[in-house]
């Protein structure tokens, strides 16, 4: 027998279960699943096991709006974070909610029954739930690989090679070699947290990024947090750190010269004198072109000034038995190599989508306020900012849910769907980000349109106003009943 749910959540990671926070708090009485392809709670935070993980902005605004984050460090290890999300899920009840191991694969709307039949795999069985809106929140990237280039020679490389995403229990890099392979997040906490153990770390990279150091305590909101409680301090110190963030890529957007010059004299600071700052810390994008790195009180830094690790740049001409060959001629020993290089995309974890029979392709839709496709009904997807914490929008996203929700309740609508019929929209990519795991694979997602409601917002204070605040009945969002007998909808 189908099972069925007022609202079918896909992805118990940080998203899925704020999702079902606000949904069980706002609607007692509705019913709701989660399915998750995993075994566990915590999504990315589960997934990523490599040494140092760690987020890649505060606390304060990666945590939820509704529950206070209260440890000192402002930016916390993946382990604080996971046990974070899983508290939130069992304080709340949502996790015995949660259908482990279930992989969606596919999704039908029939408008005549307003209705979504959902597809699941559950060790190697079907399984079909039906529901009257399905929400995702399983991210944009594809949890199954990580990308890595082909890299010539590799077979011949006598070391072990690891992807960050992928990272083995039982790697020992005791007095080893280490190269990293990157210059992005991942690999900036990965290069100062494998000193511990390694004889040496290199970070070796085909360009500079920018890296920002920043306290891994936030001073202000902890003192706060012990004047005035967690309740009281918490917004505050998240809207203070919502105003600095924005101020710097604001900006980083108006002014890149002075933001590129600051930043390069406060690395200049923190690496040994006479550094080759320049030739390794120097990129040749603007701020914000793509995202900029964080690194907790300098560590990466340190770790150069005192000789335990080292950053290269140059581009790999092939692998050798004992290590890496550059195209400038230079060799680089290595007993283990990190492929750090990024991830790879995966629209909406590869679920195919079906309306009325006919299958959706994601890039004909274009998605409205960045969070429903046009021409599918009943159906909202999580995405993050790219310029600020994940966690501020799709707690905006579940806010905007709960109030979509209750108009389709007092009104008695049972659809609600955008619809795109403005010539003079014209089409923008969904992520207008110059990072290389975006540009490999933006074409095969949704595209944003070049005037509101069809863009995606980077502001949040903007889309406070826009998605907590904003008119629902804005007449590109169209709201439907079903006709009694026939099963036709009708405005």
């Amino acid at each position: 027998m189908t099972e069925h749910v007022d609202v079918l959540i896909v992805g118990a990671g940080l998203s899925g279960v704020g999702a079902a926070h606000h949904l069980r708090t706002a609607f007692p009485r509705k019913t709701f699943t989660i399915l998750e392809a995993r075994d566990a709670i915590g999504g990315t935070w589960d997934l990523f096991r490599y040494p140092g993980i760690r987020s890649d902005s505060d606390m304060q605004t990666l945590g939820y709006r509704f529950r206070p984050w209260t440890d000192a460090k402002a930016i916390a290890d993946g382990p604080s974070i996971l046990r974070y999300v899983r508290d939130t899920a069992a304080d709340a009840g949502i996790d015995r909610h949660i259908r482990f191991g279930h992989k969606v694969v596919r999704a039908a709307w029939s408008t005549e029954d307003a209705l979504w039949t959902v597809e699941a795999v559950h060790d190697g069985q079907p399984v079909e739930i039906t529901a009257k809106f399905l929400y995702l929140c399983s991210g944009y990237y594809d949890y199954e690989a990580g990308h890595t280039p082909e890299f010539p020679g590799l077979e011949r490389f006598g070391g072990t090679v690891v992807h960050p995403q992928h990272w083995p229990e039982d790697l020992d890099y005791t007095g080893k070699k280490v190269v990293v392979i990157g210059s992005g997040a991942t690999a900036v906490t990965l290069v100062p947290a494998m000193t511990d153990r390694a004889a040496h770390v290199t970070m070796l990279q085909r360009s500079p990024s920018y890296i920002l150091s920043m306290p891994s305590e936030d001073a202000l909101a902890n003192r706060l947090r012990g004047l005035l409680g967690p309740r009281l301090a918490y917004p505050v110190a998240r809207w203070k750190n919502v105003a600095v963030s924005t101020l710097i890529y604001q900006l980083s957007r108006r002014r890149p010269g002075v933001v590129k010059a600051l930043i390069r004299k406060a690395t200049a600071k923190q690496l040994p004198p006479g550094y080759a700052v320049d030739t390794h810390f120097k990129p040749r994008y603007q701020p914000w072109d793509q995202r900029l790195c964080l690194v907790p009180d300098g560590d990466l830094f340190r770790s150069i000034r005192r000789g335990d690790a080292s950053v290269v740049t140059g581009r790999i001409a092939e692998f050798t038995p004992g290590g890496l060959r550059l195209q400038s001629g230079a060799e680089l020993e290595a007993d283990v190599v990190v492929t750090a290089t990024g991830l790879r995309l995966l629209a909406f974890g590869g679920i195919g989508l079906f309306v009325d029979g006919a299958p959706v392709k994601l890039p004909e839709t274009m998605a409205y306020k960045g969070m429903m496709l046009s021409g599918v009904p009943n159906f909202v997807f999580t995405i993050g900012y790219t310029n600020a914490s994940w966690t501020l929008k799709a707690d905006l996203v579940a806010e905007y849910v709960v109030r979509l929700l209750r108009h389709l309740d007092r009104n008695s609508y049972d659809q609600c769907v955008p619809v795109n019929d403005d010539p003079a929209v014209a089409e923008r990519p969904l992520l207008d980000f110059d990072a290389g795991y975006v540009q490999r694979s933006i074409g095969e997602f949704p595209k944003a349109g070049s005037r509101a409601p069809w863009q995606l917002g980077m502001s949040y204070a903007h889309d406070v106003v826009k998605l907590r605040h904003g008119r629902l009945d804005d007449g590109a969002l169209r709201f439907s009943r079903r006709s009694a007998g026939a099963g036709r909808l009708t405005a």
